[in-house]
Parts: C-alpha cells; structure tokens; sequence
C-alpha cells in the first residue's frame, strides 16, 4: 500500500486518474437495459464486454438467431440486453437479449398508447376469442377480439393472415403487460370521415327511394341507401297499425320508399319512416264495419297466418284459425300468394291498441252449420273413410267437406273395438249415425253400431236376481266368459262370482259347453253394464230355503229336533 501514499509521482497520479474515470461512469443496475459489444464469438456462445461490469456476460447464439439477429453476430457489434443478475450463486452475469427486446416493445407500445397512435402489426394466429398480433418493429404480442376485427362479420380472415396492418390501441394493462388492439376502429375512422360527408346530404322531410331491407332487430329494420348508408326505421315508424317485429312486413332485399324523421350529426345517424309516406288509416277507421265483407291484399305470409292490407299504411292480421272452416293446421302459404286479393270479415277493431283483426273463413258458409240442418243427431249418412289412427276413424260425410270423428268403441257392440278398428282402411265406404254435432267447436261425432240392433235389448225386459240359463264358451284363471241363450252377446263372470265356497270358486270346474244357471247382479242398460253371478244364485236360493224351512240355528232346522220339548210339556198338562 506504500506505492499510493506518495501522490507526487507519475505513477501514482496516473492511477488516481483512471481510478475516478472508472468510478464516474453510470452506475450499472440490475433491471436495466445495458449495451454490450461482442468481443469474442464461439460455436454456441457470444462474449460481451461491458463497461463497469467485472467479469464478460455470455449469450447463447441461438436466443440471437430466433430474434433474427443473426447478421449481427460478429465482432464489434452492439447488442441490448436486459442485466437479470450482476452476480448469481455461480458468481456469473445474467443477461437476456428477448427480455430486453420485450420491455423496448411494451415502452414503445406504451408511448404509442399515450399518444393515440396506431402500430404497425401483423395476425399471426387464431386464438380463443380473437386473434393474436405480432408488433412487426419489436415483435411484442397483443390481442385482437374478434369483435375488433372489422366492422361486419367476417366468416373467413385468411386474408388477412400475416399482412402487416395498422391496429388501434384500445386497452393496455401496464401491470400485467397485456395490450389490446383494433383493427375495426381503424376502419371506422376512415369511414368515419366519409359518413359524416354523406349524412350532410339529408334533410328532414326527404323521401328517400328505393332503400332495400338490410337487417332486423327487436326495436325496428334496417334499410341500405344507395349501398352508402345504413338507416333504422323504428318499429313504431313500421306501420300505422301494431306490428311485433319487423319481420312481419319486411322481406330481407325488399326496396321501399322511406321519409327522413331525424338527422344526427353528432352520431351519425339518419331515422327514417315508412308509415309517414301515408296518411294515417285511424283517422277515418269508423268507415269499416264489423261483420262486414271487404277486399283485403296479401302483403306478408307468416307461419302463423297472413298480414293483408285493407288499404295502403292499414295492414291487418289473418290468423291461420281463420283461413278455412274444415282444413286442420293449414298454412297460408298453401292458400295464397303475396298480392293476392281475397275477401275477408272485420271480427275485431281496436283504435287504442291500433289493431284489425279479420277472417277469410267467415267470408264462407259454415260447413258445421249446413251439415247440422241436412243431417241432425239420429240421422243415419253414408260416408268414407278418410283418415285413420290408432284409436278412431275420421269418416267424410258425402258431399261436405268435413271429416267426423268415429272412435273405435262406437265400431261394434260384440268384439274388442281396438281389433274391429284394424279391419278398416282408408277408401271403405260405410253407414254411420250422426251421435253429436257441436258447431261452435267444429265438432261432428259419429258410430257404426248405432245402426246395427244392441244385443242388450235382450235385457230390456229382465231385471235384478232373476235367473236366466247361460252357455259356458270358455274358462281361465280369471272366470268363466258366458253367453244368455237367445243372446248374441258373451258376458264375463268373475272368479269370485262362481261360488259362496271359495273352495268351489273355481273355473276349472267347468270345461266350456254346459249350460247352467246363474242370476243377475247389476243392470244398468245406461251405462251398458250387465253383471252375471252364480253366487248370487246360490245365495237367492239359501234365503230361499232358510225363509222356508226355518231359522238358521245350530241343529234346530233338523227333523223331530223339539220332539223332547213337546212330549215334555205333553206329561206336564196331564
């Protein structure tokens, strides 16, 4: 330490020179951004020298070469690179050339952001929600929604794919390093300018001609002007009279005449009107009359019916209830065209809720009516099967056009109803006896055994307990099916209607022919119930015989049973 007490010498002044020329430098820090130039070049490694710092930082060539810097890889070049660490537990300098790229980047993107500049940038892939960005001077990464990416939708963008193009910064979250951008708003920007031009052309009270049907929504329909601006005509400014949605007056392509109502410099907005082209119908609505036939034309045809004008701004609706008085679920669509002019009935007018409701049936005679006069209840009619399912016949009535309804348990009064319907087919020709006709329900029931002769009458002069003589047509394990002789009719007597001894209660007793005796539990020839029961038979004949021969106590209807007594009283008397 001698060498530095005497400053006087050469020596010694020359090293207190470069000693405070070193120290005077920037101080080196950790985070920062330092420059290094390459001294040394290997095959996998880049030597930097570095001012100030004591040891040469290394880089591997590959983080160089997937930055694209290759051609900067000799000796003397200047590289930028981020100092992570000055020292690490290996006593070596951390320093990284992609971080230090990245954090250029993101300042130019900030400085850009702060001052509403557009970057230049390219789309590099598809993501979930968006797109990805790649910032073509730093290649920083940001995110373009989908929703950004142009001003109408866009069902292909390969286009677009690796174009380098101008984006908006919109969003960027400093804190987490993220950047949103927009390539919509600068497209917008630039039709921004010419949109204000075009919309100093209109006035209020212009009539704007042929704007074609662009769009709908819920609040009204959008019209294309000369394929250089969008107008809206609110719902309400649709019609004079109640409309839902825009739907159900416009067609997508129409052209129609509209009137400018608003004119908004500000927003860039032009509101126009269909209705207001028209005088208002309302006002002289009490010259229609209800029930009353007038022409109506088709100028919409929905699935739920028609909307037709009465006269031009006076649109009214024609529910598909009321095209037709015999045709189920039928379409306007198959009955008319868009221009067609048909009759109609005014059933309802609503000045509050601005609203006509009409008929085309109406305009027609009421088949159901026609058909109760020619053809009342009890009336026997020829007709054809028309339609069947699985549990009736729809039967056409000769010439009207109406199908009456002939359910399977009104086929046959003898066999199941379900298998008398599978003999049926469509195109038979049969007999039939009008049950029920309800007009305002448009309603016609019909039957076939009606016009046959109901084995029950057999019963008519018969009643309850008495006793017929049946014939035995088959057993099973649920009783005994059985005929009444004289009567074309089987009947079922239940097991537990057998015997009073449920010993005896049993079908197997029998095995189909016999003829026996049985009574008659219930008859109801109404409701068309008819119970048979041999059990009641034996019990009509107990009662019979107890009421006959005596009391039923034990042992006192046996013969000579009070002889005792009698004799007994005989001695006493004497």
């Amino acid at each position: 330490m001698e060498i530095y007490k005497d400053l006087s010498t050469p020596a010694s002044q020359e090293f207190e020179k470069l000693l405070n020329s070193q120290l005077s430098k920037a101080s080196i820090e950790e985070g920062k951004i330092i420059e290094g130039k390459i001294n040394k070049i290997t095959e996998k490694f880049v030597f930097l020298f570095v001012e100030g710092l004591k040891s040469e930082p290394v880089l591997d060539i590959n983080e160089l070469k997937s930055l694209g810097l290759t051609d900067k890889i000799k000796v003397g070049e200047t590289i930028s690179v981020l100092l992570e660490k000055i020292e690490d537990k290996n006593g070596e300098i951390l320093v990284s050339a992609i971080k230090a790229q990245k954090i250029k980047g993101w300042n130019k993107l900030v400085e850009a952001y702060e001052k509403n500049e557009p970057v230049i940038g390219k789309i590099t892939s598809k993501c979930k929600g968006g797109c990805i960005v790649e910032h073509v001077d730093t290649g920083s990464l940001m995110f373009l929604p989908g929703s950004q990416i142009s001003d109408k939708p866009l069902k292909d963008i390969s286009h677009l794919m690796n174009e380098p193009q101008k984006f908006a910064l919109i969003k960027l979250d400093k804190i987490r390093g993220n950047a949103c951008v927009s390539r919509k708003e600068i497209i917008s920007s630039f039709k921004k300018e010419d949109k204000a031009k075009i919309i100093e052309k209109y006035k209020i009270g212009d009539i704007i001609k042929g704007a074609e049907v662009k769009g709908y929504s819920s609040f009204g329909c959008f019209f294309n002007v000369n394929n250089e601006l969008d107008v809206l005509v609110h719902l309400q400014e649709i019609s004079y009279s109640r409309v839902n949605h825009p739907d159900e007056v416009f067609n997508i392509g129409e052209k129609h005449n509209l009137k400018v109502i608003s004119v908004d410099k500000e927003k860039l907005q032009v509101g126009c009107s269909v209705k207001q082209l028209s005088p208002d119908p309302f006002e002289h609505i009490e010259n229609y009359k209800l029930n009353k036939i007038y022409k109506a034309k088709v100028v919409k045809i929905m699935d739920f019916g028609a909307f037709c004008e009465l006269e031009p701004g006076l649109t009214t609706l024609l529910h598909s209830s009321e095209l037709s008085w015999t045709k189920k679920n039928i379409t306007a669509k198959k009955m008319f065209k868009i221009g067609d002019e048909i009759d109609c009935i005014i059933t309802e007018i609503d000045k509050d809720k601005r609203r006509v409701a009409i008929s085309h049936r109406l305009t027609q005679e009421n088949p159901y009516e026609t058909f109760e006069k020619k053809y009342p209840v009890e009336t026997i009619v020829e007709g054809e099967v028309v339609n069947k399912n699985e549990y009736s016949l729809f039967v056409k009535v000769k010439d009207l056009d109406i199908d009456a309804f002939l359910h399977c348990n009104d086929l046959t009064y003898l066999d199941n109803g379900e298998e008398e319907l599978a003999k049926y087919k469509k195109g038979d020709k049969i007999k039939v006896k009008v049950l029920e006709i309800k007009v305002s329900d448009q309603k016609i029931r019909v039957g076939l055994r009606q016009t046959q002769l109901d084995p029950l009458d057999w019963f008519k002069d018969k009643k309850v307990n008495q006793i017929i003589t049946v014939k035995i047509i088959s057993t099973d394990n649920k009783g005994l099916t059985v005929r009444p002789e004289g009567c074309e009719m089987d009947f079922q007597i239940k097991k537990s209607q057998i015997a009073i001894n449920a010993a005896d209660a049993r079908p197997s007793r029998f095995t189909g022919g016999e003829r026996i005796d049985c009574a008659i539990a219930e008859l109801n020839l109404d409701k068309r119930k008819v119970t048979l029961s041999i059990r009641l038979l034996e019990e009509l004949a107990k009662k019979e015989a107890l009421e006959k021969y005596g009391a039923e106590d034990s042992g006192k209807n046996l013969p000579f049973s009070s002889l005792s007594e009698d004799l007994k009283k005989k001695e006493d008397k004497d």
